[in-house]
């Protein structure tokens, strides 16, 4: 029997400044478990947030439904005038990022403070 998506994946969420939130995202983003970062994303892309972080340093494999979790991100985050900065460091999630083009949709950097220094 297949492991809760609960256990796959987890997102902690982080409030360095107003305005700011940052998750920090681990585990395996699959079918099963990339809802675990879509519900966080769309939670923390409103209004009355200017920008948001989310740290891939954790997760272990990036799916194609964990990518288009990150899309939807982007396309909402677009929508509301939210920034939205990726910190992908690892080839597990440098790779399917740079393989499907998304590395000249998103902004990718290799630092959580470097994505702050941008917000």
């Amino acid at each position: 029997m297949p492991e809760p998506a609960a256990t796959l994946a987890s997102v902690r969420v982080e409030r360095p400044s107003d305005g700011v939130v940052v998750l920090h995202v681990s585990g395996e983003l699959d079918t099963s478990s990339a809802d675990e970062l879509t519900r966080p994303l769309t939670e923390h892309l409103v209004e009355d947030v200017r920008a948001v972080v989310v740290d891939l340093g954790g997760v272990r494999f990036l799916g194609s439904a964990g990518l288009e979790s990150l899309v939807v991100g982007s396309q909402r985050a677009s929508a509301l005038g939210v920034t939205l900065v990726l910190v992908a460091t690892s080839r597990a999630t440098k790779r399917p990022i740079e393989a499907t083009g998304l590395n000249s949709v998103f902004t990718v950097v290799g630092s959580v403070d470097e994505a702050l220094s941008r917000v």
